[in-house]
């Protein structure tokens, strides 16, 4: 359930439509690779979209997910039974291949979550484990989240679709009400399952709110739930932890969230947007990071792109020590457009790609790449990764290890295509459909060899950036103020030594730059620039040559 009860905020405002041009934003960047998209076709795959998936040898393996686009506002036609998936897909990428095997033949529980949308999933070795999901059970007449978890080994039933044969002794399901969560998100961090987010939701959807109409329940976890797992290819065990919880910043669904490589080396998450706020039904702006000791709110940071679920890849650089995670197209509510940052409080389709970078010291900052999806794609959308990429142990891709040619990394497949950016109080079924579309993704390990575009307001205080980087002591220092104000500039190196500290007096609003020549005091090594203002601060590491 991607995209649930937007409209209600709308109707009790009084408008349909709010939009809100910022001032201008650009300010270019060398970009740490490039990424480029191609499109393959397939002759009848048919579209999905918010299905889980598995891998093997090449192969992928897709289940649930609906076969509509975006969910009507009528809540007879929202999420019905004609866009429910109840088939097993097989599709073979490079050979363009697709195989399919209905679901009938599963016990009647297995059958219901398998039809399901936005189901929770992650695949530990030869094992795709799928949690909860939403979508109408026969068994009590209505809509529902299930309470289920379900094992399917995924290489065996690859095996069984493409050659006609029974499926049915490949699945495996118990059932636990702390898995009734849908729009979450499901990772791992070392041997701890982390079920983040997301929501309970029982009846059909209905914009005008839950005591009109047919009525429904809504529940936010509210929590990052962890387990364990034990599975010994016959029982699985559950051993549940104590939850993560907190009423306002974990209150969010249908988001994305990442594995991430954290500053000091560890594993993490981070959730990224998602909606509602407690008070307001508006996209979050912030992200929260999640690791084995708790959660934690980044900070000075905002995120202004791709707000919902949509194909995302995390990649993380040793030898720069930044962690990127890239986001492609999808619904947000702020857009660029002609160099300037759009507002439009009705979270519209967007062609956004866009990259958010933590860098050594800490700081996130989000970055638009300069091309786009070629039409209004990826909500709902799965990057699936190719085989054999180096990776770290929690999934991330080894940047440093990939090559510097065009390579391929992975594809994105599926989600909603829409005919136009704000359709939801028009939509009849028409202007939206699943995509059956598949981008190979390829990555351009080079890095300052493009430029991306710094959005300048998700680095909350003065969005610093030092250029180029690495450089062998001649470098620009540019920096962002939101008033006219005094600024201290300072570079120290690895030990703390104070090797620049100027004052520099009455800069200007907008962006500012300052030209340092060090070459003749600066050795190799790794140094540290910062900007103290009386509004705000920020640093970025150096690296001389």
């Amino acid at each position: 359930m991607k995209i649930i009860q937007r409209i209600i905020f709308y109707l009790k405002a009084g408008f349909l439509f709010s939009s809100l041009l910022f001032a201008q934003l650009l300010m270019s960047q060398s970009s740490p690779f490039k990424v480029s998209l191609e499109e393959v076709v397939i002759p009848e795959l048919g579209g999905i979209q918010s299905y889980a998936f598995g891998r093997h040898e090449g192969q992928w393996l897709i289940v649930g997910g609906r076969l509509d686009g975006l969910h009507r506002r009528q809540p007879f036609a929202a999420f019905d039974l004609a866009g429910h998936n109840n088939r097993l897909v097989v599709i073979d990428p490079e050979h363009k291949q697709k195989w399919s095997a209905s679901i009938t033949s599963l016990p009647a529980s297995i059958q219901a979550q398998l039809s399901s949308t936005n189901m929770e999933f992650i695949q530990v070795g030869i094992y795709l484990y799928v949690i909860g999901g939403y979508g109408y059970s026969p068994a009590i007449g209505d809509h529902t989240t299930y309470a289920f978890l379900t094992a399917i080994h995924v290489e065996k039933v690859i095996e069984a679709v493409q050659e006609g044969k029974e499926i049915t002794p490949y699945f495996r399901q118990i059932e636990d009400n702390n898995f009734q969560v849908t729009g979450g998100s499901l990772k791992m961090i070392e041997d701890t399952f982390y079920l983040l987010g997301g929501q309970k939701f029982l009846g059909r959807y209905n914009p005008m709110g839950p005591n009109h109409g047919p009525g429904f329940i809504q529940e936010y976890t509210n929590e990052v739930r962890r387990f364990h797992l034990s599975d010994d290819g016959s029982t699985i065990k559950i051993t549940h932890l104590p939850a993560f919880r907190d009423a306002e910043k974990l209150h969010r669904r249908d988001y994305n969230a990442e594995s991430q490589i954290m500053p000091d080396g560890s594993q993490g998450i981070t959730m990224f947007s998602g909606v509602f706020r407690p008070n307001v039904d508006l996209p979050f702006l912030d992200a929260v990071n999640v690791d084995k000791n708790g959660y934690s709110v980044q900070q000075g940071f905002e995120q202004y792109y791709n707000h919902y679920h949509c194909a995302s890849i995390p990649l993380f650089s040793t030898e720069h020590k930044e962690m990127h995670t890239l986001f492609f197209g999808g619904i947000a509510q702020y857009y660029e457009n002609k160099g300037k940052l759009v507002k439009d409080d009705n979270a519209p389709f967007v062609k956004t790609i866009a990259r958010l970078t933590r860098d050594s010291l800490g700081v996130m900052r989000e970055f638009k790449l300069t091309q786009e999806m070629p039409a209004l794609l990826g909500a709902g959308s799965e990057f699936i990764p190719v085989n054999e990429l180096p990776v770290f142990a929690n999934g991330v891709l080894d940047l440093d290890a990939l090559p510097e040619e065009k390579s391929l990394i992975g594809y994105i497949f599926g989600g909603i295509s829409s005919t136009a950016a704000n359709i939801f109080f028009t939509n009849d079924g028409s202007q939206s459909k699943a995509s059956p579309t598949i981008f190979k993704v390829f990555l351009e390990n080079t890095h300052g060899s493009g430029t991306d575009v710094l959005n300048v307001y998700s680095a909350r205080n003065i969005a610093l950036e030092v250029f180029p980087n690495p450089n062998s002591g001649q470098f620009v220092i540019r920096y962002y103020l939101h008033s006219n104000e005094d600024v201290v500039l300072s570079i120290v190196d690895e030990s703390g030594k104070n090797l620049l500290h100027q004052s520099l007096k009455k800069q200007a609003i907008g962006e500012n730059t300052y030209t340092a020549d060090l070459s003749d005091n600066l050795t190799k090594g790794i140094y540290f620039v910062t900007i103290l203002t009386t509004n705000g601060s920020g640093s970025a590491k150096v690296i001389i040559r």
